[in-house]
C-alpha cells in the first residue's frame, strides 16, 4: 500500500526543480545572483499558519534566530543539490539565523521514498546531526532515493532497522503528502522555494540574495528595505 500511495504521491505533486528562474510576477525586487528577477509574493496569513503547523518541519541553526527562513526542497533536485551548499554557508555565516528544513518530494518516487526514511531518520537526530545528514545525502551522485539516505543516517549512527521501521508506516507518507499539498495551495511550484517573513520565493536565487533578504527582515521587518 505505502509503494503505492508514494507513487500516487509522486505522480499527482510532479514539481519543477528551479534555479534563478522565474515562475510569475515578482512582487518584491529580490534579485538573483545571476540578475534574474526572482518570483515572489505574500502568503496569506492563514496559508502561513499553516504551513508552522506542518508536521515534518526540521530547525536547524539558531533554536531562537531573530529571523527565521524556511526551506522547500526536493532530495532529487539538482538545484536543491546547489542549494544546499549556498544554505549550509548561510547558516555558517549567520549564528542568529533559525532555518526550516520542509521536505517537499514532489519529483519522484525515489524523492518520496528517500523522504520517508529522511523524515524518520531527522526525528531520531540533533540539529546538529541533521545538517551532517544532509551533507552526506548530497555528497554523492546519482539519484538519491530510501537506500541512499538509510545509508546517511545509519553513518550517523542510527539503527538500520529501527530508521526503516519508522519511515515504512502510511503516517509518515501523510506527513508528506501534506507538504505536497500545502505547497500545492502556496503556489510553489518549482523547487527549492523558501518562505521568510510571510513571502515564498521560488526557485534558489543563491547565497547573497538570501543573505541580503535574511538582512532585510533583521533591519526593518521586510524582505526588501
Amino acid at each position: 500500500m505505502i509503494r503505492i500511495l508514494a507513487l500516487s504521491l509522486a505522480l499527482v505533486c510532479g514539481g519543477l526543480a528551479a534555479h534563478a528562474a522565474q515562475f510569475g510576477p515578482a512582487q518584491y525586487k529580490i534579485v538573483a545572483s545571476d540578475g534574474t528577477d526572482m518570483t515572489n509574493f505574500d502568503l496569506s496569513p492563514a496559508l502561513v499558519q499553516r504551513m508552522q503547523a506542518l508536521d515534518a518541519l526540521v530547525p536547524v541553526g539558531n533554536p531562537n534566530g531573530d529571523v527565521t527562513l524556511y526551506q522547500f526542497y526536493d532530495l532529487n533536485c539538482p538545484f536543491c543539490r546547489e542549494a544546499s551548499r549556498d544554505v549550509d554557508q548561510l547558516i555558517k555565516s549567520d549564528p542568529k539565523l533559525k532555518l526550516v528544513f520542509v521536505p517537499y518530494p514532489v519529483l519522484s518516487v525515489d524523492s518520496v521514498r528517500g523522504g520517508m526514511v529522511e523524515v524518520a531518520a531527522s526525528r531520531m537526530l540533533t540539529p546538529e546531526k541533521i545538517l551532517d545528514l544532509h551533507r552526506r545525502i548530497y555528497a554523492g551522485r546519482g539519484v538519491i532515493d530510501g537506500n541512499r539516505v538509510l545509508e546517511a543516517a545509519t553513518a550517523l549512527g542510527l539503527e538500520r532497522d529501527k530508521v526503516i521501521a519508522a519511515a515504512q508506516n502510511e503516517a509518515v507518507l501523510n506527513v508528506l503528502k501534506s507538504h505536497a499539498e500545502f505547497g500545492s495551495a502556496a503556489r510553489l511550484n518549482a523547487t527549492p522555494a523558501y518562505v521568510i517573513n510571510g513571502v515564498a520565493i521560488v526557485g534558489h536565487p543563491g547565497l547573497q540574495p538570501l543573505q541580503k533578504v535574511v538582512a532585510a527582515v533583521r533591519a526593518c521587518g521586510k524582505v526588501v528595505c
